[in-house]
């Protein structure tokens, strides 16, 4: 254990000489008061790692003693001890935020657990973490390495998320650079996997392949539906790291009945995945049937106005037109207030869609805006900042507030979204689409190698506007790039969250199925 300087304040101090001296000869300093009033003028004097403080001292109390130690130094770490299980002394002593709560009679373990758990975690954690991942290192790069189903890659995704969200707790991340590497291998494993497999799961009745967006109402939301209140809940451009990070916020109302992942289609895009969802259909077929609702490249108008109206002829085909069912998409502030204030409403209806949008605009705003570039440098970062989002949003709110009526929720997303580091070069006419990890257009000129080609759009269901169109698309971090001012362009764009083209993060999104605790 390493040298602390501990502050203990007990009336019966001489009786626990042995424990002192079992600290003393690990290395520590003790500093032995028998009151409280001394213990406070102590800790104004001097600068402790941890105050252990007997909650029954004649005089000043402990608790009284712990509300004047927290006004001085408050980020002092504080154990109460005490011979008392009274359950009210318990809970005044955790609201004044103690670290640890020993029973007497004391015993050297007990003492060694609560100093290491307080003074020793992070580097505990770091060791164990560290540890583990080197241990699991070889088991993730051999499956990497060989021929991986769909299921198989969901695996893989998500244990290299566990480790990137343990790595981000660690002292000094040590094993960061280490994962990044294993993480981009897996990436460009899987980017192959893509190109091999894709066209087959879209055409082939027997391949074996994923849910895809398309597929998503009417094989998980539709079978849900009964005379409970079911809200589907789409945060746009949510990754799974991202869900993994607001998931205990919603685990206060609900019990998680089944986290599953699905795979968003190409592009990975809000226009074509989030249409998808509510369509039921691939893009080729939503410009077919529904020309009037179908917003191509060329047009400027928004490419999802016509969710609602998606959604609505895909519950004609499924037989659910008759049901009570809502629709509402939140962009802005006023349009967050008025989900919550709504929602004993929606609890008559089978069915509430709700479309959320602030991820979307965030990873946006990190392009265009330098605050939030400077807020979200990284990953992590961008995490941290989702979840603080999410903490104080109104979406958390109307949650909580389903979560107490006891309804029901899935929540999902349409795609996810990768921070894009090198540059590809792509030549197009005017008309090329503005997205910088896919590209629809005519005489495209691009390294063949780097890309997924798609010269037949019609083999992955896609819109082509003329013969000569063509698609290709961004693999694993990489960004497209026209070489007309290529360095200003390249710099104001690496770094930044993209979304669109072919990768994990992009396409294994997850499905979250949540029943409220108090159903």
């Amino acid at each position: 254990m390493q040298r602390y300087n501990i502050l203990w304040a007990d009336d019966e101090i001489d009786l626990l000489k042995p424990h002192i001296m079992f600290l003393e000869n690990k290395g520590s300093q003790i500093t032995a008061v028998n009151n409280g009033a001394e213990a406070i003028e102590k800790c104004e004097e001097h600068n402790f790692d941890v105050v252990f403080l007997d909650e029954n001292m004649p005089g000043m109390s402990g608790l009284e003693t712990l509300n004047k130690i927290k006004s001085i130094r408050p980020n002092l770490p504080v154990i109460m001890i005490t011979k008392s299980e009274e359950e009210h002394i318990m809970e005044e002593a955790i609201g004044a935020k103690i670290a640890d709560y020993l029973i007497k009679p004391l015993n050297p373990s007990q003492i060694m657990l609560s100093m290491k758990r307080i003074l020793e975690n992070k580097r505990l954690v770091t060791e164990k973490t560290n540890l583990g991942f080197q241990q699991e290192f070889a088991n993730i790069s051999m499956a990497v390495n060989d021929v991986l189903s769909h299921d198989e890659w969901v695996d893989i995704y998500k244990k290299l998320v566990f480790w990137e969200l343990e790595i981000d707790e660690t002292e000094n991340k040590s094993m960061a650079e280490v994962l990044e590497s294993q993480q981009a291998e897996a990436n460009s494993n899987f980017c192959r996997y893509i190109m091999n497999k894709y066209e087959s799961w879209l055409n082939d009745p027997a391949a074996d392949k994923p849910l895809l967006s398309h597929q998503l109402m009417s094989k998980k939301i539709f079978p849900l539906i009964d005379d409970r209140p079911l809200f589907f809940i789409v945060i746009d451009n949510l990754r799974y790291d991202q869900w993994k990070i607001i998931e205990p916020l919603i685990l206060e109302d609900f019990v998680v009945d089944a986290e599953e992942m699905y795979y968003s289609i190409l592009p990975t895009t809000t226009a074509y995945a989030r249409n998808a969802i509510f369509s039921g259909l691939l893009p080729a077929e939503m410009e077919k049937f529904h020309p009037k609702l179908w917003e191509g490249e060329d047009s400027e108008k928004g490419k999802n106005n016509c969710e609602k109206e998606f959604l609505e002829h895909q519950l004609n085909r499924n037989s659910l037109g008759n049901i009570k069912y809502s629709y509402q998409k939140v962009i802005h502030i006023s349009e967050g207030k008025a989900l919550v204030e709504s929602i004993n409403n929606l609890m008559g209806n089978e069915l509430n869609v709700i479309v959320y949008n602030f991820v979307d605009m965030l990873s946006h705003a990190r392009t265009d805006m330098a605050m939030i570039r400077e807020l979200a440098p990284d990953e992590s970062a961008y995490r941290s900042l989702t979840r603080s989002w999410f903490e104080h949003s109104q979406l958390l709110e109307a949650i909580k507030i389903i979560g107490a009526k006891g309804g029901r929720m899935v929540i999902t997303t349409d795609h996810g979204t990768i921070r894009v580091k090198r540059p590809c070069k792509i030549v197009g006419d005017r008309n090329v689409n503005a997205n910088l990890r896919y590209k629809q257009g005519k005489n495209l000129s691009y390294p063949a190698n780097k890309v997924m080609e798609v010269p037949d759009p019609a083999k992955l269901h896609l819109p082509r506007p003329n013969l000569s169109t063509s698609y290709v698309f961004a693999l694993e971090d990489q960004f497209f790039a026209y070489p007309n001012n290529y360095n200003h362009y390249v710099k104001y764009f690496r770094d930044t969250f993209q979304h669109g083209g072919v990768s994990m993060v992009e396409m294994i999104v997850p499905l979250i199925t949540l029943t409220s605790k108090r159903r």
